[in-house]
């Protein structure tokens, strides 16, 4: 490879260039399965695999660092009970067993927790026989990156392929020494640390991680046949609660929208999978179309809705799927002082039409809005200051208001299974 002396502007574009150079050199024949190493690498990683037309998954590893220089690392853990040790600097800075012991059992919770949340939606991609393409945004130790290369071949994988777009030079060769092969394109001299070669290089949310998986996954899935849903009561919807579910989420419609909804019934089969019960309903007939902005009358209609599911089974816990207009009704339902709301979603909603209703909003909510959709967006944004909850705001990149673009809706599955799975039972 030619090693060049230029940065990058932010992990997508490192993805880009690194897919690229991969792709000229043939990796894609190899149909690879390409791993990012969260959180940081998956950016980058997924423009690799958009570069492959690989799948994307993760491969989970924590770096176990020097308690008084967290940046520096004597090892790192990864999935499998996969532990790789840096003996030289462990005998320089003096750490005992204990000390290495206590590490470890910190790291290894929390890198049981993230495995959790990753897997909990979607099952790992199996590497026996393949190709594994391992990225990370840079190497400075080479620590989590050669305990991913454990964690691969534990796992099947036939050949090992490290890809960064900078890495520091002795670190390179400590990872090509465990790797089939090593891509860098950028091995500076003069390496201080990876974030010193990007012009941003701000943190990677887990929510951006959700998202990023979810519009590959979308790239691999076919498309799934809609529900026909049925009558409930006087207003049509479809009730399902998974066997030993604890929880339900109600759904709130806006204009145009309701309980036969396709968009509504692909996350709602995503919460099902999750082990979440869903009820969706019409919040009006046919006859009440022009009630579509009385937030008042929709918030009442899901209080209601929410009084006969609890009085069917008085022990779930309750939570709020909202869009559109109903994404208002439902936060206004929230913020009732006897709601038994526990979380609420919005989904390309309208939060700031539930006006003084927001600061009394008790229950933690999750704003998802598209990216290109920037009207709403910049709505969300004022309602979200409102907010003294728990919040975020979630933005699905290159969406728009009905997130029809490929993999946006899927997107919106994740974000949402995630925050209820999160803050219901």
């Amino acid at each position: 490879m030619v090693f060049q002396d230029w940065g990058y502007r932010d992990r997508t574009e490192a993805g880009e260039r690194l897919g690229a150079l991969l792709a000229d050199a043939g990796f894609a024949a190899e149909r690879p399965v390409v791993l990012g190493l969260p959180r940081g690498g998956v950016p980058v990683a997924a423009g690799v695999a958009a570069a492959l037309d690989a799948p994307l998954d993760v491969i989970v590893v924590r770096k176990l660092g020097l308690p008084a220089q967290p940046e520096v690392a004597l090892g790192a853990v990864g999935e499998g009970g996969v532990m790789v040790l840096n003996q030289h600097l462990i005998g320089q800075t003096a750490t005992g067993r204990a000390e290495l012991a206590a590490l470890e059992v910190r790291e290894r919770a929390l890198l049981e927790e993230r495995a959790d949340r990753y897997r909990a939606l979607r099952p790992r991609i199996p590497l026996e026989g393949r190709c594994a393409v391992l990225v990370d945004d840079g190497l400075a130790t080479g620590a989590t990156a050669r305990a991913a290369c454990a964690v691969a071949r534990a796992l099947g994988a036939a050949r090992v392929v490290v890809a960064v777009p900078v890495a520091a030079p002795d670190s390179a060769e400590a990872v090509a020494a465990v790797a089939d092969t090593l891509v860098c394109p950028l091995r500076p001299p003069s390496f201080t640390a990876v974030g010193a070669w990007y012009t941003d290089f701000g943190e990677t949310p887990d929510a951006e991680v959700d998202v990023l998986l979810a519009l590959a996954a979308a790239r691999e899935a076919p498309e799934a046949d809609d529900d026909v849903l049925v009558g409930w009561e006087e207003l049509p919807g479809h009730l399902t609660v998974p066997p030993g579910a604890r929880s339900v989420v109600l759904f709130a419609h806006g204009s145009g929208s309701g309980a036969c909804s396709p968009r509504n019934a692909r996350v709602a089969r995503t919460l099902n999978d999750a082990g979440l019960g869903t009820l969706l309903f019409d919040l009006l007939r046919e006859s009440e179309a022009d009630r579509t902005f009385d937030i008042g009358f929709l918030a009442e209609r899901l209080e209601g809705a929410t009084r006969w599911l609890l009085g069917k089974s008085p022990d779930l816990a309750i939570g709020y799927f909202g869009a559109s207009t109903g994404a208002a009704a439902a936060l206004h339902a929230a913020a009732s002082r006897v709601s038994t709301a526990r979380a609420v979603v919005s989904r390309g909603g309208r939060p700031d039409l539930a006006g003084e209703s927001l600061p009394a909003v008790r229950a933690p909510t999750l704003l998802i809005v598209g990216g290109a959709d920037a009207e709403v967006l910049e709505l969300n944004r004022a309602a979200q200051r409102r907010l003294a909850c728990d919040n975020r705001l979630d933005v699905v990149p290159g969406a728009t208001h009905l997130f029809a673009e490929p993999g946006a809706l899927e997107a919106v599955c994740v974000l949402a299974a995630a925050w209820f799975r999160e803050h219901l039972p």
